[in-house]
């Protein structure tokens, strides 16, 4: 579920894909202040951006409305301590650039005729990402999506129902190592990086990787203990899914430094609370895009409600 919610969420982006070649620049005028958002000023050049970026996607909405949402979800984003990186977000910039057949050179050339501009669309990726960590965690918090989540019971109920007969999913064990690099020192992960793939490819089992870390400078080992499968991170799970116990993933770039995981052990399980998650993901697998928008409008209400809106 939580890879589905983090594809729903990303929808916008992908909807992008139909971009016009036609230039669209609006008139340079002077910037000011339109709105104030918990303190945060949303300025006139930012809509007109936004609004460029509506045209580009041949697209209605409201670019004013849509900056204030931007904001609100930034400011939670920060409150939840969600941190996407420079690189994540190159990265998925990247990859849309070449899904559109063009090189990020190419793209930029396009958004800066367009008057969106490169760099408001990666803020746009940026919050994307960081919205689905939240909208994430906010379906963890609620047991399901808005407390209609399958419940053990109804699980024991389906199984009935299926004559008795209890759904299995994987169950991992695993370790997660972190090569810390400091915010300050991100020049340096391209040294990390190396020493974290040198440490991934001596990598066979959890019982040794304490004695391979030992001598190195700011590394951190994590037993993540028990994982099933539908509880996988949405940004671990496919390369996990793939692994066998001893294999360990790509080492990544994350906003804590260099890092990858390790699978410990991979066994199939089948209990009741194995059942309730996976027919719990089975059943927001068919309306997923429904339920991921209503989560996420219902948390923008709230946050609303909550924020100080001045209308300049």
């Amino acid at each position: 579920m939580r890879k589905h919610l983090f594809s729903a969420g990303l929808a916008l982006l992908v909807a992008a894909t139909s971009l016009s070649m036609t230039a669209y620049a609006p008139p340079a005028q002077a910037s000011e202040i339109k709105y104030i958002v918990n303190d945060v000023p949303v300025t006139s050049y930012d809509i007109q951006r936004r609004a460029a970026f509506l045209k580009l996607q041949k697209r209605k909405g409201n670019a004013g409305e849509e900056m204030i949402e931007q904001t609100l979800r930034q400011a939670e984003m920060k409150r939840l301590n969600i941190r996407i990186s420079d690189k994540q977000v190159d990265d998925a910039y990247a990859r849309f650039a070449g899904s559109n057949k063009f090189k990020p050179a190419q793209m930029d050339q396009i958004l800066a005729q367009a008057g969106v501009t490169s760099s408001h669309f990666k803020d746009y990726i940026r919050t994307q990402m960081g919205w689905n960590q939240a909208l994430s965690a906010r379906f963890r918090a609620e047991g399901g999506g808005g407390g209609g989540g399958t419940s053990e019971q109804d699980a024991v109920r389906r199984m009935l129902q299926q004559g008795g007969a209890k759904p299995s999913a994987t169950e991992y064990m695993l370790q997660q190592v972190i090569f810390v690099v400091p915010a300050s020192e991100r020049g340096s992960v391209g040294k990390r990086k190396r020493e974290a793939d040198a440490m991934r490819g001596r990598f066979n089992g959890c019982e040794q990787t304490r004695e391979f870390a030992r001598g190195l400078l700011d590394v951190t080992v994590r037993d993540l203990g028990r994982v099933l499968a539908p509880q996988l991170p949405p940004e671990w799970a496919d390369q996990i899914k793939k692994l066998k116990a001893g294999g360990a993933t790509p080492v990544r770039e994350t906003e804590r430094g260099v890092e990858f995981i390790g699978v410990c052990s991979a066994r199939e399980v089948s209990d009741d609370k194995v059942a309730q998650m996976v027919f719990q993901a089975e059943g927001l697998g068919k309306e997923g895009n429904e339920k991921a928008d209503e989560l996420s409008k219902k948390y923008i209400e709230e946050l609303r409600a909550k924020a100080r809106i001045v209308n300049r």
